[in-house]
């Protein structure tokens, strides 16, 4: 088993721009709107390739290949031989601007998304590749320039981090957080573009990403700083919808006129002042920037800071405090937006435009902790940003990322939302990086995702807490239960734990491949349960072995939301999060039931039953 110690650049990166970084940490405060697409109205002059829809599926046989339905609400480009694909441009323009939204890939499509016009983002089908470049998905393509020698026109693009995408005909998540360029009074530019994150299906794929100028393909090689949204139409079948965008225009607030006060001693709540004069004091200058770090030397203290705030645009603002080490407070405007409260915290308040008065208390009283404070700020048309100086940088675990190149079999906790531990979880590694955990306590998978392996540093980090964490995107199968239960009949609930089963674990053996079958006893049968990832990371194919079956006994498949019968033994579940196909029932006859508002997918259970899931 690899495992990689590193520190993490990503951190010391990141800080130096971390007023523009923290956009994402916090809440989403622009003015958001979704794109209607009830019809193309909202388009320029769209071409023929384009249209709109109520549903899609993609057909994995064939290259290129989207099957539109009935309705409305997905927007589809189907380029071919009868209609040509053409670029679609949005009737609005944007600057600095949060795009998020859904897209599915038709196997081997190729299509883009260019922020203003100019600057792309890749969408690519990637599913089975390992190799990552600017031209794979997710990516942010190449520029160009054919002076340069061959083999270097292409220049200035970005990787993703990891292989997170999913394969054609699933739904893809995708939230880019874009800045356009600065220009100044005579137009000329001061700033570069940047990404400052983009997630792809809940991974950060890109972060804190400088954009030297528009890449290949772009509308124009000047850069502006506003331009459309514009879609790729000329390349492969693509389908987009939840297209929401939230523009940030509005100017930030500031602060004015800062004073401060020091009082040494440990405050836990705020003090009587009239009583308690200040050790120092003062205007902070012509800075008007709230720190922390104003020469005391005590080791316990309070400042206090007063002034005001000016608000440009009226609405509602969040301010998000953090004081490791201490407590902080926040008035504006005669309101307590936050009550002195420890580390951390978050309130809102509606302002009106104008100056209002802003007070701030930051309460240091742990002895051993650096001074340090980090007030950040969103509202109306304005993205988060730092109003303060940036948070000392606190010291760090190194993380201990266990590598998937030597197929690890690790055993730890994995934490399930809804507070839920499993306790004897065996995550397996794939160098195709498609990997899944298995519960030993209940015969059952637990999750599957892709992209990088595993993050144990909770598990061994100091004392450690045993559990380890998921590093890509990640499908879950919710909480865990037995996958063979005994049926009186098909609409029998399915059992929630293991009483009454006679389950018992028998540990598991290792292939030459060091992939796991895993062994356990329920109704008197032995179960072998042989897990296998096949065609470079696209199937993850399940055999399960049963020794002198038990009479009514069912494997439950699947359970979701929603189970769609795709034909010839494929299904869709959960509005097209990833496939299941039955490749061996043994003629046994699979049902998809309702139970509960849920769907699950069952069958009786021969002697061997093989499954696959596609993601």
């Amino acid at each position: 088993m690899l495992i990689t110690r590193i520190v993490p650049l990503k951190k010391s990166a990141f800080s130096g721009l971390v007023g523009a970084c923290l956009a994402l940490a916090g809440p989403v405060l622009g003015q958001t709107t979704a794109v209607p697409l009830q019809d193309l109205s909202s388009f320029k002059a769209p071409g023929k390739s384009w249209q709109v829809t109520g549903n899609v599926t993609a057909d994995l046989t064939q290259d290129n290949k989207l099957v539109p339905g009935n309705g409305a609400g997905i927007l589809l480009n189907l380029p071919g031989k009868k209609a040509k694909g053409e670029d679609l441009f949005t009737n609005f323009e944007h600057g600095d601007l949060d795009l998020e939204l859904d897209y599915m890939m038709a196997r081997g499509s190729n299509s883009g998304i260019y922020l203003q016009g100019r600057y792309e983002l890749q969408l690519l089908d990637n599913w089975g590749f390992s190799d990552l470049t600017a031209g794979s998905n997710g990516g942010v393509y190449e520029r160009w320039d054919d002076s340069r020698p061959e083999g270097q026109k292409g220049y200035e693009g970005y990787a993703p981090r990891q292989n997170a995408s999913r394969a054609p005909g699933l739904w893809q998540h995708l939230k880019i957080a874009f800045q356009a360029p600065r220009f100044d009074a005579s137009g000329k530019k001061i700033e570069n573009a940047r990404l400052l994150r983009v997630e792809l299906n809940g991974v950060t794929i890109h972060e804190n990403l400088e954009l030297f100028g528009p890449t290949r393909g772009a509308i124009s090689n000047d850069e502006k700083a506003s331009g459309p949204l514009r879609f790729q139409g000329d390349h492969g079948a693509v389908a987009f919808r939840n297209i929401k965008v939230s523009h940030y225009s509005k100017p930030r607030p500031e602060l004015k006129n800062l004073t401060y006060r020091i009082y040494r001693g440990r405050f836990d709540k705020v003090p009587k002042y009239d009583s308690l004069p200040p050790e120092a004091e003062g205007p902070q200058g012509p800075s008007n920037v709230l720190t922390a770090n104003l020469n005391e030397k005590a080791k316990q203290f309070l400042v206090r800071y007063n002034g005001t705030l000016a608000v440009q645009e009226p609405g509602e603002y969040v301010f998000s405090l953090n004081t490791p080490g201490g407590a902080g407070l926040i008035k504006v405007n005669g309101q307590e937006v936050l009550p002195l409260r420890a580390w951390n915290g978050r309130g809102a308040v509606t302002l009106p435009a104008g100056e209002v008065p802003f007070e701030l208390l930051y309460s240091k009283y742990m002895d051993w902790q650096q001074p340090s404070l980090a007030l950040q700020v969103a509202g109306p048309g304005v993205r988060e940003f730092l109003i303060s100086e940036k948070e000392m940088n606190q010291t760090e675990a190194d993380p201990i990322l266990v590598d998937a190149r030597e197929r690890p079999v690790l055993r730890s906790f994995i934490d399930l939302p809804g507070n839920f531990r499993v306790t004897h979880a065996v995550s397996v590694g794939n160098p195709s990086q498609l990997h899944y955990t298995y519960d030993l306590d209940h015969g059952t998978l637990v999750q599957l995702w892709r992209g990088d392996f595993l993050d144990a540093t909770p598990m061994w980090h100091e004392r450690g807490d045993g559990s380890s964490r998921a590093l890509g995107s990640v499908q879950r199968f919710g909480k865990p239960t037995v996958t063979l239960a005994r049926l009186a009949s098909e609409q029998d609930a399915w059992a929630t734990d293991t009483a009454g089963t006679a389950y018992r674990p028998k540990g598991y053996s290792l292939s030459p491949a060091s992939e796991p079958t895993f062994r356990y006893q329920i109704y008197g049968s032995t179960v072998q349960d042989a897990i296998r990832v096949l065609e470079n990371g696209k199937v993850l194919q399940r055999e399960i072995t049963v020794q002198n079956p038990a009479q009514n006994v069912y494997a439950r498949l699947v359970e979701g939301a929603k189970i769609e019968d795709a034909g010839k033994g494929m299904y869709l579940v959960d509005d097209k999060a990833y496939y299941v196909r039955l490749d061996d029932a043994a003629n046994a006859k699979p049902v998809v039931r309702s139970v509960n508002g849920r769907q699950e997918l069952i069958v009786p259970v021969r002697e061997k039953l093989v499954y696959s899931i596609l993601f």
